[in-house]
């Protein structure tokens, strides 16, 4: 069975199109993304410039560019409005989700017994990492990120806190439940088993044990250069601490249990019943159509408890502000847009590439997950791995039980390496926009990439050694 009959981007027609592409031309429907990467790499570090780039219109106005660009390349290739429509409706459901998710954990406020001493500091990584599978990386980020940042107000250097605490909580760390990621969630609803990604735990433990060891001897480190007033402040802290716990904002507690329960409750009930009645494709419309609503929803209950006396003390307790979330907005917006054509010609040439073992999967799969969005670019290879597994049909479900490292592989490249860059994830770019909020320098775009470079490439060594040869 062909590629295109199982991951059409742009119909049939338009993945043939696609194919029929030259190189010129298609390096010109990659033209509008690299330019929107280079704009988030390179204009913060010219000094002529990275004024203009840091006001948000500037933002939008380039980012609305480079999103009409590829739009409008892959409409006069492809001539397929429904997939216009479709991932504005994606990028739509993107937006309501993270915006509920932010606004919600902005009216929670968790104080006690924590301050950024090392231990702590890798304990709330390592709790981070777990509560990524119930949550989702970007509820466990948002409801963990100010918290951490209160902990470590006292530290001198912090910034490898906040890059770990990516590595961790916005990424790897969500990789034991369709919830845990986006690729995840859309590989249950092509037909994966639910309690199927539990399978993962071993390649899970591995890289969340190796990752809280580094950081936990690198804070150590860095904690025992810091000055003497700064150690003894974090330990009076945590000696005068009131509680070992206390959360300010339960009724937004209530709220984000709605917000997993529209995750749930879409994928188990929602789609089936709409595909019974509607089809397939209709379905899958109407149900972010709903999603984009029911998150709408409980987006404004949240405004709703922010208005009010009682319930605006925990975002006022946060420093609340919604300029983190349009600075993401605007770059996701371009990255939605501009990465269209840029995923047709890789889904139009996927079942050309010399792609068999599981480590070739998980590398190819991982690489292009640090930039493209990892959903699509998971189902790509997982379809690929289906078909090259022979499984039934080319089904995901058949290949998880036909080829289950095949799709192993897909899955941990998808969800680990969205962690090299800020934009491998959603959550990514939304932590650093917090940090920098708080007033924390963070690492710009090519800096965090030599981290991750630094760190985590090698780990994806080892698991490849010993999990994907």
């Amino acid at each position: 069975m062909p590629l295109a009959a199982l991951t059409p981007p742009a119909g049939d027609l338009g993945l043939e199109a696609f194919r029929r592409l030259g190189p010129w031309s298609s390096a010109l429907g990659f033209a509008p993304f690299s330019l929107l990467l280079a704009a988030i790499a390179v204009l913060p570090l010219v000094p002529k410039v990275a004024g203009w780039w840091g006001r948000l219109p500037n933002k939008w106005a380039l980012a609305l560019l480079c999103s009409v660009a590829g739009a409008g390349f892959h409409y006069t290739v492809a001539g397929d409005p429904a997939r216009l429509l479709d991932t504005l409706l994606d990028y739509l459901a993107f937006i309501a989700l993270l915006s509920s998710l932010y606004v919600v954990s902005g009216g929670i406020h968790i104080s006690g017994a924590f301050s950024g001493l090392p231990w702590l500091n890798t304990v709330f990584l390592a709790l981070g990492g777990v509560l990524a599978n119930v949550m989702g990386t970007t509820g466990a980020s948002m409801v963990l990120i100010r918290p951490l940042l209160h902990a470590n107000r006292r530290r001198r250097h912090k910034v490898h806190v906040v890059v770990f605490f990516i590595f961790v909580v916005s990424n790897t760390g969500g990789l034991l439940t369709p919830l845990g990621d986006p690729p995840l969630y859309l590989g249950f609803l092509k037909g994966v088993p639910f309690a199927w990604t539990l399978g993962l735990l071993p390649q899970w433990a591995l890289l969340q044990g190796l990752l809280l060891t580094i950081f936990h001897f690198l804070d150590e480190i860095v904690f025992h250069r810091e000055e003497l007033e700064v150690k003894h402040a974090l330990v009076e802290d945590l000696r005068q601490a009131e509680r070992p716990l206390h959360v300010q904002g339960k009724a937004n507690v209530g709220l984000l249990l709605g917000i997993l329960a529209v995750v749930i409750g879409a994928g188990h009930w929602l789609l089936p019943a709409l595909q019974a009645r509607w089809g397939e494709a209709h379905a899958a419309l109407l149900g972010k159509a709903v999603q984009i609503l029911a998150f709408g929803g409980i987006t404004g209950l949240a405004l709703w408890l922010k208005a009010s006396p009682a319930g605006g003390v925990p975002f006022r307790r946060n420093h609340f502000s919604f300029e983190p979330l349009e600075e993401v907005a605007a770059v996701f917006l371009g990255i939605f847009g501009a990465m269209l054509p840029a995923l047709d010609l890789l889904q139009a040439r996927a079942a050309d590439l010399p792609l068999h073992s599981p480590w070739q999967f998980f590398w190819m799969t991982g690489v292009l997950s640090s930039f493209l969005d990892n959903a699509p670019t998971y189902l790509t290879f997982a379809s690929l791995a289906a078909v090259k597994a022979d499984a039934a049909g080319g089904s995901l479900g058949a290949l998880a039980h036909a080829s289950p490292l095949l799709l192993k592989a897909v899955a941990c490249g998808a969800v680990f390496m969205g962690a090299n860059t800020y934009i491998g994830n959603g959550p990514n770019f939304m932590v650093k926009a917090i940090a920098e909020r708080s007033g924390l320098e963070m690492p710009s775009f090519l800096a965090y990439v030599g981290w991750s470079a630094a760190v985590l490439l090698p780990l994806f060594l080892v698991e490849t050694l010993v999990f994907f040869r």
